[in-house]
């Protein structure tokens, strides 16, 4: 869930989903038989290979689930927590547990469920498992050499070997329905069943096995929501069909100073521009890092208007079609440049004493805007500048 909040859930709501979660797990695990050590056993037995079968499919349905939420930008995989990989240890540990899950005929989750409906062997596996918590603690020091040689860090598979994501989740789905397949006759064999190949059967679980390799085929030929919006833009502007709304750097002036609440002025050049020189009350958001999630919150509201601008106008008019694509906010461009914006309103030239009275009313009302959007941007300085979300990885993961 560490990924989806608070973007998708809050940080409260996440919480009743986790508990609701983990009562349809605990749920479906006891209607499965995981809390019957005997179904739990038959894994390495030969006889039952429900536990191979449902890890297989919850791993491969959490694959392709994760892929379809990355691809619809629903979900940064960026914020996905990897367990680094220490090699040796992770090996040792392994056979540790294998040995526990059959010499016990529970794995620590199965063993939750199995006490959860008052099994004895349940409750004893579980505190065996806090003694072996405890030794592993307390041993800790005299273990931490060989527990952290050949450390990998947080390894994924799909990045090691080179491939796509994609073609890593079909390797894996393949090799899901190959051993669905091969475990399906070792169970028959052992337990004397003759394998049903009715044409019924071969259609249905053909069928139900097509539909993750569909999904997959999916998402590998459809771009997705950022390549979608990237050719989107590049569709309007060499049909030229982009229209934006501008504003005039006086209209701009004179909404700052009365309604700046009702405005996000966005400077979309590179930081060390912005740092350079920028306009008053201005945020800066780089044009490249606008499709980032922290950003979300600009272009999906309905309550301010974006006011873009840049040194030149093709990022400007960039930026706002960008925004059109990414949210449902009301955008608009400056037709003044930076510079021109500057000139306009801090050097200003006073003008001859026979000017037009036109100029003149210019001249008062540049300089007296300049002075208030000064003393309005050092009055709210503190809250100028968009508070930056600190991105973490949600750590944990099945024990």
């Amino acid at each position: 869930m560490g990924p989806l909040v608070p973007e998708i859930f809050s940080n409260e709501f996440n919480l009743v989903i986790a508990f609701l979660i983990g009562i349809g797990f605990g749920f479906i695990l006891e209607q499965a038989g995981f809390s019957a050590t005997r179904k739990l056993a038959g894994l390495f037995y030969g006889y039952d290979f429900t536990v191979l079968k449902v890890f297989f499919t919850a791993g491969a349905t959490a694959m392709i689930g994760v892929l379809a939420l990355g691809h619809f930008d629903l979900l940064d995989l960026n914020l996905i927590y990897v367990n680094p990989t220490f090699l040796w240890s992770a090996i040792v540990g392994g056979c540790i547990m294998g040995a526990g899950f059959v010499i016990g005929g529970f794995c620590p989750g199965t063993s939750v469920c199995a006490a959860a409906i008052g099994k004895l062997d349940g409750m004893i596996f579980i505190v065996g498992s806090f003694f072996g918590i405890l030794i592993f603690t307390e041993g800790y020091p005299l273990l931490k050499e060989f527990y952290l040689t050949e450390n990998w860090g947080a390894v994924r598979i799909d990045k090691y070997l080179g491939i796509s994501s994609e073609l890593f989740a079909f390797f894996v789905v393949l090799i899901a329905a190959i051993a669905f397949i091969a475990v399906t006759r070792i169970e028959n064999n052992v337990n004397n069943r003759k394998t049903d190949y009715s044409r019924k059967i071969v259609l249905r679980c053909s069928a139900l096995g097509l539909i993750p390799f569909a999904i997959i085929a999916l998402l590998t030929l459809t771009p997705s929501r950022q390549e979608y919006i990237q050719q989107k833009i590049r569709e309007y502007r060499q049909q030229q069909k982009c229209t934006f709304k501008e504003i005039s750097g006086d209209k701009l002036a004179y909404e700052l100073v009365h309604n700046h609440f009702n405005i996000n002025l966005i400077d979309v050049r590179a930081t060390e521009k912005y740092l350079e020189y920028h306009l008053p009350l201005a945020v800066n958001i780089p044009v490249d890092s606008m499709m980032s999630r922290q950003w979300n919150e600009y272009f999906v509201q309905e309550h301010k208007i974006n006011i873009f601008y840049a040194d030149i106008d093709t990022t400007a008019k960039k930026a706002c079609l960008l925004a059109n694509f990414l949210g449902e906010s009301e955008n608009y461009i400056l037709t003044e440049s930076t510079d021109q914006f500057r000139d306009m309103f801090y050097n200003i030239s006073l003008p001859p004493s026979d000017a037009p009275k036109q100029d003149i009313n210019i001249y008062s009302f540049r300089t007296k805007a300049a002075n208030d959007l000064m003393n309005l941007e050092n009055a709210l300085k503190k809250f100028s500048q968009p508070v930056k979300k600190k991105v973490l990885k949600a750590k944990g993961g099945c024990s």
